[in-house]
């Protein structure tokens, strides 16, 4: 379920809506109007804020954290150039076990800043490059400070008058009668997802837009109507990791593309602009059931021509008594996360530390996939392993 657009010189050439925006207690189908929250594509607009500032005169990309929020850890030599670049060594709170304890929960920005501050530097600041939600969760705060407004107002202001941007805004409560999606999973039918509270991804995470919007915003972005040109250079600047500042460089062919990506409770989002043809794509889920980014990349070929073959969308049937041999704990000495396997209900879930529960779907003797992330687990039950293939890699994990 979700819906997709993409634009040609700022102008929309396909657009269509899929699915539902609710299940109850009636179901109401979505449209391409439809609002769906976009995760860490909010990243997007909080570093266009910033660079906005630095515009204004108002901030420096030196300009040092502790300015700010002296109490977070290596504050004095942690800039906003660093942050914006994810690489300031702060501790991404997302990472950890208790995010899911409070997530669903208001919290104030002082709680939100005495959790980051609470938390050990992952590394030395400039050190290397490793994304962190706390960076832009600061310089969302840091945005307010400045312009001394509620985020929403400063977004509105800043951005969304001046891209004719009509149904985007910092989310809250999800409305269906506002045209607002709620999440969902696909386990033997699509179950409603829980709702992270908006207060708590704030500049990294809380924005809610539709797709047709996401792409007004990135061709306004690339063609000089929100920054300097300057400014949108150095958002380009990158350093490693495909990261750059508030944007991040995508791979297609020997083409320049650039956008980001979002996920956030059971919604899946990702933005593009190839600013060599000026066009834009979009595509924001609220039910995933195929990976996002295999959507988006059949549609960039379609649009060039190269029409793929549907999918076959196979699945294996597995004996549900056959399930519980995979159950259990298992560790990796490649990576440092735990994976637990649990056999329930006839079907089999996974989850990682600090993660939440996925449903495994079989695809072959002992291969289980979750597709909208691109897993996929093979099972060796007489060697008390799986191992883990996912965006390239290979891990091996043994059943404790």
């Amino acid at each position: 379920m979700g819906s997709l657009a993409v634009s040609e010189n700022g102008n929309i050439i396909y657009a269509k809506a899929i699915g539902f925006k609710e299940s109850s207690p009636s179901i109401l189908p979505s449209d391409e109007k439809t609002k769906y929250r976009i995760g860490s594509i909010s990243k997007m607009f909080t570093a266009t804020l910033i660079f906005k500032l630095i515009d204004e005169g108002k901030l420096e990309l030196g300009t040092p954290l502790s300015k700010f929020y002296p109490s977070i850890p290596n504050a004095a030599k942690i800039t906003i150039g660093l942050m914006l670049s994810h690489r300031s060594g702060t501790h991404n709170i997302t990472n950890d076990s208790l995010y899911m304890t409070y997530m669903l929960q208001p919290k104030t920005r002082n709680e939100m800043v005495d959790i980051i501050a609470a938390t050990k530097p992952d590394f030395e600041p400039d050190a290397r490059t490793e994304y962190s939600n706390s960076n832009f969760l600061l310089l969302g705060y840091i945005v307010e400070d400045l312009y001394k407004k509620p985020f929403n107002e400063i977004l509105q202001e800043h951005i969304c008058k001046k891209a004719g941007l009509t149904d985007t805004y910092y989310g809250g409560k999800i409305d269906p009668a506002r045209n607002e999606s709620h999440s969902y999973r696909f386990i033997s039918s699509w179950e409603k997802q829980p709702e992270t509270d908006m207060s708590i991804p704030h500049g990294a995470g809380a924005i809610i837009s539709t797709p047709t919007d996401l792409v007004k915003f990135i061709y306004a972005l690339f063609n000089d109507q929100l920054v300097s040109k300057t400014s949108l250079a150095n958002m380009l600047t990158i350093k490693d990791a495909s990261l750059g500042m508030g944007i991040m460089q995508l791979p297609y062919e020997s083409k320049k593309v650039y956008g980001h990506g979002g996920a956030i409770d059971g919604f899946n989002s990702i933005l593009c602009y190839m600013p060599e043809e000026k066009v834009a794509f979009s595509y924001i889920s609220n039910g995933t059931a195929y990976a996002v980014n295999d959507i988006l990349l059949r549609t960039i070929n379609n649009y060039f021509g190269k029409y793929d073959k549907l999918p076959e969308f196979k699945t294996y049937e597995v004996n549900p008594q056959d399930l519980e041999q995979y159950a259990g704990v298992y560790a990796s000495t490649q990576i440092p996360i735990k994976v637990t396997i649990t056999a329930r209900d006839g079907k089999l879930f996974g989850q990682g530390s600090g993660q939440p529960e996925i449903p495994l779907e079989g695809a072959d003797k002992d291969v289980f996939k979750f597709e909208p992330a691109g897993i996929v687990m093979i099972f060796h039950p007489a060697q008390n392993e799986f191992i883990l293939e996912q965006g390239g890699g290979k891990f091996t994990f043994t059943r404790e």
